[in-house]
C-alpha cells in the first residue's frame, strides 16, 4: 500500500548537504537490516517520567527510500535550533504534521477517475432501447450486471495490490486498464474533428495496423472482434461486436474498485484531520457525478447507432486524457505525514496484512460492523433509486425524458453536494454518531413522498423532486461518513481493506435488494380508505426503503466505540511536533 515518490529537486538537494548527512545516508543505505520497515528510521528513546509515551522524542534518520524496499516513508524533517539548552539538541528535527497544495491534485485525479468509471458502467442506462437496437439480444441492464459483478470480484484483490505495488501505481495501471477498456469498446475513436491531416492519417494506419492483427489472432479471440455479428447498421456506424464491448466493460470494472476502495487512504496519506471526511465525500460521491453525465450525456448522443459509436469515442478520449495526467502527477505520497495519527501509525511500524487476514481483524474490532451498516444502507438506498428513476418520476408525474434525466441528474449531484458539506462539518466535530442518525432519520422523512399518493391531492410533480433532492442530501453524506468513521474505529487498520468491506457489502447487498425492490415496486398499500382527506396509497418499495433506514437507525443507536484514530490525533495535545535527534540515531 506504501510506495514513496521523491522528485528530482529533493534529491538534488538531498545530495547538497554536509558530510555529515552522507554518514546518514549510509546507515540508511543499511536498513535492510532493520527488522522492519518503521525501524529503518524510527527509534523511540528511553521515556522520562515526565513525559507520555505519544510525547517522547523520538529517532528518525532523515533517508531515502531504498530500491529493494519501495514501502519505506522518506520523512523530511527541517532543522531545528536548540530550545532545551542542551548542546545535543542541536541535532534535533522536528516533524509537524504538514499539509501539502498536491493533496487537491491527487484528489481531483481519483475523483475525475471516479466518475469515468461510473459513468461507462452506466453509459448506455439512459437510452436502453437505442442500444439493444444496435446489439439485438444484449439489454443495458445487462452490460450494468456484468460490471458490477466484476467490482464486486475485483474488491477482493485492491487491497494486496496497493500494499505490495503502493497506491501511486495501483492507481495508474488502473487508470491505463480502464482506459484498454474503453478503447475495446469504442474502437478507435474519429479524431477527425481535431482537424489536421497528420491527426485523421496517424487515426488509418493505427486502423490499419489493428485489422492486421486481427486476422492473426486465434480463433477464440477473433471471435470476439467479428463484426458479421453485427448488424448492418452497426457495422457501417463503426460499433465494435457485442463480444468486445463485455470485454472491454469487464477490464472497466475490474479497474474501478481501485478509485472506489481507496478514497479513505488518499485521504489519510494526504488531509490533516480535519479534512479528511470532506475528501473522502469528494473521492467517494465523485462517481454519482459519473452517473448523472451518462443521464444527460448519454441521453442525448446516444440516440442510434451513429451516435453511440460517437458517445463511446468521447468517453475513450477523455479516459485516455485523464490516465495520461494521472501517470504524469498522480504521486505516491507526501514528503512527511498530515496528521499526528499518521505519523504515530509510522512510528509504529505498522504493516498491512494480508485482505483476508484483514476482514477477519476487522470484523472482531468493536463498532466495525455498525457503520458497515449504515454504509450498506446508504449504497442500497440510492442504487435502488437510481436504478428504477422512471418508474419513480413517471409515477409523481415527471413523465418526458429530458425531465426525467434533469430530475435523476439532481439526485446524483445532490449526494455529491451533501457529502462535501455534511462531511465538512463531521471533520470539524467528529460528531459522526449524531450526524449519521439524523442523516438516517432525514432519510426515512423524504424516501416516503417518492411512493405516496394522496388519492384527493393527486400527483405533486414539484413535491417529488423536492423530496428527491432532499434525500440525496440526506442519504448521500451517510457513505462517507462511515467509511470514515470505520477507519477511525479500526485504527491503525488498512484504510483500502476497510473500504474494500464496506464496498462488497454494499454492491452485494444492493444486487440482491433489487430484484426485491422491481417486485415491490408493483404492490400497492392502500391506508384510511374510509377517511377522504387521507386516502392514499404507498408502493412496496418505498416501504422496503423506508424499513431499511428505521432498521439501521435502531441499530446504529448501540455504537459506542472509541474513536482510536482521533484520540491519537488529540492525545499529544497541542504539541504538533515530533523531535528528531539525528545525531543519537547516527551513534
Amino acid at each position: 500500500m506504501k510506495n514513496q515518490n521523491v522528485s528530482l529537486k529533493q534529491l538534488s538537494s538531498c545530495k547538497r548537504r554536509t558530510l555529515s548527512f552522507v554518514s546518514i545516508g549510509f546507515l540508511a543505505a543499511n536498513a535492510a537490516t532493520f527488522p522492519s520497515a518503521a525501524s529503518a528510521f524510527v527509534q523511540p528513546i528511553a521515556t522520562s517520567s515526565k513525559v507520555s509515551r505519544m510525547q517522547q522524542q523520538r529517532f528518525i534518520i532523515n533517508t531515502f527510500p531504498l530500491k529493494e524496499e519501495p514501502n519505506k516513508h522518506l520523512l523530511q524533517t527541517k532543522l531545528m535550533s536548540s530550545t532545551n539548552g542542551s548542546d545535543e539538541s542541536n541535532n534535533n528535527y522536528p516533524l509537524e504534521p504538514k499539509t501539502y497544495s498536491q493533496r487537491w491534485v491527487q484528489l481531483a485525479y481519483l475523483s475525475i477517475l471516479a466518475l469515468l468509471s461510473d459513468w461507462i458502467c452506466f453509459s448506455v442506462a439512459a437510452s436502453p432501447d437505442s442500444f439493444e437496437h444496435a446489439y439485438p439480444g444484449a439489454s443495458a441492464a445487462n452490460l450494468i450486471d456484468i460490471f458490477l459483478f466484476t467490482n464486486v470480484a475485483s474488491c477482493f484483490f485492491v487491497t494486496d495490490v496497493v500494499t505490495k505495488f503502493g497506491l501511486g501505481k495501483s492507481i495508474k495501471g488502473a487508470a491505463a486498464l480502464m482506459s484498454v477498456g474503453c478503447l475495446m469498446r469504442s474502437g478507435i475513436p474519429d479524431l477527425s474533428w481535431l482537424g489536421g491531416s497528420e491527426i485523421v492519417h496517424a487515426a488509418d494506419i493505427v486502423q490499419s495496423v489493428s485489422q492486421e492483427v486481427i486476422e492473426v489472432l486465434p480463433d477464440g479471440i477473433s471471435d470476439l472482434v467479428d463484426t458479421s455479428t453485427l448488424t448492418e447498421a452497426s457495422r457501417v456506424a463503426g460499433l465494435e461486436p457485442y463480444g468486445l464491448l463485455v470485454l472491454g466493460t469487464i477490464f472497466v470494472g475490474f479497474a474501478q474498485p481501485y478509485f472506489q476502495c481507496t478514497p479513505p487512504m488518499l485521504s489519510a496519506t494526504w488531509f490533516a484531520s480535519n479534512e479528511r471526511a470532506t475528501a473522502t465525500a469528494t473521492a467517494l460521491n465523485f462517481n454519482q457525478i459519473g452517473i448523472a453525465v451518462a443521464f444527460l450525456v448519454g441521453g442525448s448522443m446516444a440516440n442510434n447507432e451513429v451516435g453511440i459509436h460517437s458517445y463511446f469515442g468521447l468517453i475513450t478520449l477523455l479516459c485516455a486524457v485523464t490516465t495520461i495526467g494521472t501517470v504524469l502527477q498522480f504521486q505516491e505520497k507526501p514528503p512527511s505525514p498530515p496528521s499526528k495519527s499518521e505519523i504515530e501509525k509510522l512510528v509504529r511500524g505498522e504493516k498491512e496484512p494480508p485482505f483476508l487476514e484483514s476482514v477477519k481483524k476487522l470484523f472482531s474490532t468493536k463498532g466495525f460492523s455498525i457503520p458497515l451498516a449504515a454504509f450498506i444502507c446508504s449504497i442500497s438506498i440510492t442504487n435502488i433509486v437510481g436504478t428504477f428513476i422512471d418508474e419513480v418520476m413517471e409515477r409523481g408525474g415527471v413523465t418526458d425524458q429530458l425531465g426525467i434525466d434533469l430530475a435523476g441528474a439532481g439526485f446524483e449531484l445532490a449526494i455529491l453536494v451533501g457529502g462535501i458539506v455534511i462531511g465538512g462539518y463531521v471533520d470539524k466535530t467528529k460528531q459522526y454518531k449524531p450526524v449519521t442518525l439524523a442523516c438516517l432519520l432525514a432519510t426515512m422523512f423524504f424516501v416516503i413522498p417518492l411512493g405516496l399518493t394522496d388519492h384527493m391531492i393527486g400527483n405533486e410533480p414539484v413535491l417529488l423532486v423536492a423530496a428527491l433532492l432532499g434525500l440525496g442530501l440526506a442519504c448521500g453524506p451517510i457513505q462517507p461518513i462511515n467509511a470514515e468513521l470505520a477507519v477511525d474505529v479500526t485504527y491503525p487498520s488498512d484504510e483500502t481493506a476497510v473500504e474494500s468491506v464496506q464496498q462488497v457489502g454494499g454492491n452485494l447487498v444492493s444486487a440482491l435488494m433489487v430484484p426485491v425492490a422491481e417486485w415491490a415496486l408493483n404492490q400497492d398499500y392502500e391506508f384510511f380508505k374510509q377517511i377522504r382527506p387521507l386516502d392514499s396509497d404507498i408502493r412496496g418499495d418505498v416501504l422496503l426503503l423506508f424499513t431499511i433506514a428505521a432498521v439501521t437507525l435502531v441499530y446504529f443507536t448501540t455504537f459506542d466505540a472509541p474513536l482510536m484514530r482521533t484520540e491519537a490525533d488529540d492525545e499529544e495535545g497541542d504539541d504538533d511536533s515530533v523531535v528528531v535527534d539525528v545525531a543519537a540515531a547516527a551513534s
